[in-house]
């Protein structure tokens, strides 16, 4: 993979065909990177299309340029008509292909240039011509912003850009609590705001902006399917099929359901599984030192950030809760 500060002279080398995507189901940083980046190459002349490789929460459609995505799994040959036609396809938020889910192997036979930009450990380097991998990175919305303005194009950044950045920013920063929130994005945040956008509409549209039946699910998850194990110093949410049919959850109505049990005195490990229909899935958040990131490698077929990572287990929603606790024995002296 080529430094990514090789594709900066091309950018304005004539008007080019290309796709934005990122990983399936995606979230704020997912999606507002993907619309920043969008926003800021169509201003330099290109024919661009974010493509997403599955649905994504309804409180994202606020985002200037939302309406314009494409959703691969339910416009498949309109997506792929689009994808064969690509000179480039950026690819953000993600480190392997398969975390594009149906559209991995469309993106791996296609012959144009492929640019990663993305802070997830381990990359899948040999998959992508150019790109970036930065883990100390807050966010891939940071990353676009940083590569917006290291070619030179800062002066760009208008009114959307910033608040499709934004959002992505408080979304995988914790609104600035994470450690992650490093001068430069607070330097990156002071810049965004002088494009004049509203960042309380921002924070509004982002956690603000759900029915009811989400906060009586997530009442319901506290209060029935929360497990705390003290003598682990670990928090267990395990929702099943039922659950989410009984609320009519939908696609981002569990987001931020597992920081939760990061609030009780002495929990460094959180963890929720969902019943899905094909798999079960994994999400882990940890304080300290606990790194979940390798936690979810090694168990669940997953990965992440060292302090926030999800996976994923065929087995049973009752025999990947048994797997869970018997590794959380196995790495007792971690959590200690």
């Amino acid at each position: 993979m080529k430094s990514i500060a090789e594709i900066f002279p091309l950018l304005k080398a004539g008007p080019k065909q290309i796709v934005v995507t990122m990983h399936q189901k995606p979230d704020p940083d997912a999606m507002g990177s993907a619309l920043g980046l969008y926003h800021f190459l169509k201003g330099l002349g290109h024919s661009v299309t974010v493509v997403s490789p599955t649905n994504w929460a309804s409180f994202l459609n606020w985002m200037p340029g939302c309406d314009t995505v494409i959703d691969f799994d339910y416009r498949k040959a309109e997506a792929d008509a689009v994808l064969q036609k690509a000179d480039w396809i950026f690819c953000l938020d993600f480190n392997t292909l398969s975390r594009a889910r149906h559209m991995a192997p469309v993106i791996a036979a296609l012959s144009c240039v492929k640019i990663l930009i993305d802070h997830h450990q381990q990359p899948e380097v040999e998959a992508f011509t150019y790109g970036i991998s930065n883990t100390a990175k807050s966010s891939t919305s940071e990353m676009v912003y940083d590569f917006i303005a290291d070619s030179g194009n800062g002066d760009a950044i208008n009114k959307s850009i910033a608040e499709c950045l934004y959002a992505g920013v408080i979304g995988d920063t914790g609104s600035f609590r994470f450690p992650a929130s490093t001068a430069s994005v607070h330097t990156m945040v002071a810049h965004l705001k002088q494009t004049g956008f509203n960042h309380t509409q921002v924070h509004e549209n982002i956690y603000d902006n759900f029915l009811e039946n989400r906060l009586r699910f997530i009442g319901m998850a506290l209060l029935h399917r929360m497990e705390i194990m003290y003598e682990y110093n670990t928090a267990l949410i395990a929702i099943s099929k039922s659950d989410l049919l009984k609320f009519d959850i939908k696609t981002g109505d569990t987001e931020g359901l597992v920081n939760y049990p990061l609030t009780i005195q002495g929990i460094k490990l959180a963890a929720i599984v969902i019943d899905r229909d094909e798999e079960r899935k994994w999400s882990f958040r940890s304080k300290g030192d606990f790194d979940t990131n390798t936690f979810a490698r090694n168990y669940f077929n997953g990965g992440g950030h060292y302090n926030a990572s999800g996976g994923r287990s065929a087995e049973s929603l009752e025999k990947t809760i048994q797997t869970f606790k018997q590794m959380i024995k196995e790495n007792a002296s971690l959590l200690q």
